[in-house]
């Protein structure tokens, strides 16, 4: 029975998959185990350079270094020490073949999965022969772990959903920053460009309104107020259109409430065609936000 199921090296700060081994069993637990370890993957960064995540019978290894991590399914039955020493040797092939600036400038997934080979003789060596070949290399990871133990994560920390029960990894569970939007479309650069325009309107006469207002004790301040807020809020919404955010649709609906209660005092101030665009624009805005979606993770390709 192979106690070493599954290989996986990923890109710390941003969980990048680099390589794996290529998968040969497909029991339901390792199946969970492998979603559990892509999820966790994208959290690396949170957690120490080694950790451990226990499962019934199998269980998640990783060790971190120089902005990459090495992670492993193993059996429990195999020594923890042994799961580590792997991982390892699985760093020093790793580095040895691709250095930090190579890993640093990977944008695409998996860009290293030539490195399957070597983590395959890897395993078999570990599986055949139960462990490394120099003992002495064991017995100093074993007295490492016992001088600084890996710490035991539970899932919980890196709020895992019922994605895995459902079989996927709810997308929101990495952080803001990690995750990528669609590509910018044609119209939503348009609206970009006229909800700038909006902005810039708002500041511009914001910005004159406060001159003459600080000259005739301060009666147009809630105007100079209400051109700013709105400036605010388009540029919030150009923000909220270019960037994940979460609670977005909260969001969107906010600075669209605002934008349409500030023009609406403002309409003194404007006619109707003035107030009509920046309504449009700041609608128009508010929809791209809510359309634009998450992009859909790349397949695994049987990895």
């Amino acid at each position: 029975m192979s106690l070493i199921l599954f290989a996986f090296v990923v890109r710390v700060r941003d969980g990048l998959p680099l390589s794996a081994s290529t998968d040969f069993e497909h029991n339901r637990e390792l199946q969970e185990r492998k979603q559990q370890l892509r999820t966790v993957s994208k959290s690396l960064a949170c957690f120490p350079d080694r950790g451990t995540i226990k499962g019934q019978q199998l269980n998640i290894y990783f060790v971190s270094s120089e902005g990459v991590s090495y992670m492993t399914v193993c059996h429990c039955s195999l020594p923890v020490a042994k799961a580590f020493c792997f991982l390892e040797d699985l760093r020093w092939e790793f580095t040895a073949c691709f250095n930090s600036t190579v890993v640093s400038l990977a944008a695409r997934p998996y860009p290293f999965l030539e490195f399957d080979s070597t983590i395959q003789k890897l395993k078999q060596q570990y599986n055949q022969s139960g462990g490394p070949a120099l003992e002495v290399t064991l017995a100093e990871v074993q007295e490492d772990l016992r001088r600084n133990p890996p710490q035991v994560i539970n899932l919980d920390e890196v709020q895992l959903t019922n994605g895995i029960a459902n079989g996927h990894i709810e997308q929101g569970l990495a952080s803001g920053q990690n995750q990528r939007l669609e590509p910018v479309s044609a119209s939503g650069i348009l609206s970009l460009v006229l909800n700038i325009m909006c902005a810039s309107l708002n500041m511009i006469r914001g910005v004159h309104l406060m001159e003459y207002t600080f000259q005739d004790d301060y009666e147009g301040i809630s105007n100079v107020v209400a051109f700013l807020l709105a400036f605010v809020c388009c540029a919030f919404q150009c923000h909220l259109y270019l960037f994940h955010s979460p609670l977005k649709k909260l969001k969107s609906f906010g600075l669209l409430s605002v934008i349409v209660l500030c023009n609406l005092y403002l309409l003194g101030m404007r006619n109707v065609w003035q107030f009509i665009f920046h309504i449009s624009v700041a609608s128009i805005s508010t929809i791209l936000i809510l359309t634009r979606k998450l992009q859909d993770r790349i397949n695994d390709c049987g990895v």
